[in-house]
C-alpha cells in the first residue's frame, strides 16, 4: 500500500517541533540537566567532536513526521482530530513506554523521566496537529 505525503505539512511538523523542543529544554533546562545528575560543562565537555545532538533532533523529528504522517493516511481520515489522536496513542503505545523502560533500567531520576516523556507527548501532538490540518497529501 503506497501513500502520498504532504511535504509542506511534514516540514512544517517537524519545524514547529523542534522549536516546541527548543522552548521546552529551554524552561526545563536546569531541571534536566541536574535529573541526568550532570553539569551544563560536563554536558558539553560529552557532546564535543561528535555530531550535534540538535542534528540529530532535527532529523529523528523530520522522520517522526513522515512515519505519523503515515498512520493517519493509513486511518484514512485526516483531521485536527485523527492527527492528534494518532499521535496521542503512538506516543502512548512507543514513546512513553520505551522512555519509561530506558529510564528505568538506567536508574534515571523520575523528573528526567516526565520531563523528556513529556517533551516527546508535545513533540507527538504538534506534529498530529500540523498534519491532521493540513493533510496527508
Amino acid at each position: 500500500m503506497a501513500f502520498h505525503v504532504n511535504t509542506i505539512a511534514i516540514l512544517l511538523a517537524m519545524a514547529a517541533s523542534y522549536v516546541f523542543g527548543a522552548v521546552w529544554y529551554t524552561a526545563l533546562g536546569s531541571h534536566w540537566i541536574e535529573a541526568l545528575g550532570t553539569t551544563k560543562e560536563k554536558m558539553q565537555e560529552r557532546h564535543q567532536g561528535r555530531l550535534s545532538a540538535f542534528v540529530v533532533t532535527a532529523l529523528a523529528e523530520l522522520l517522526m513526521a513522515f512515519v505519523l504522517a503515515g498512520f493517519i493516511a493509513l486511518i484514512g481520515k485526516t483531521t485536527l482530530r485523527s492527527g492528534v489522536l494518532t499521535a496521542l496513542f503512538c506516543w502512548l503505545g512507543f514513546v512513553l513506554t520505551t522512555t519509561e523502560s530506558n529510564h528505568a533500567f538506567n536508574g534515571a531520576h523520575r523528573k528526567l523521566t516526565l520531563i523528556d516523556a513529556g517533551h516527546w507527548l508535545g513533540v507527538m501532538l504538534i506534529q498530529g496537529a500540523v498534519i491532521g490540518l493540513m493533510g496527508v497529501n
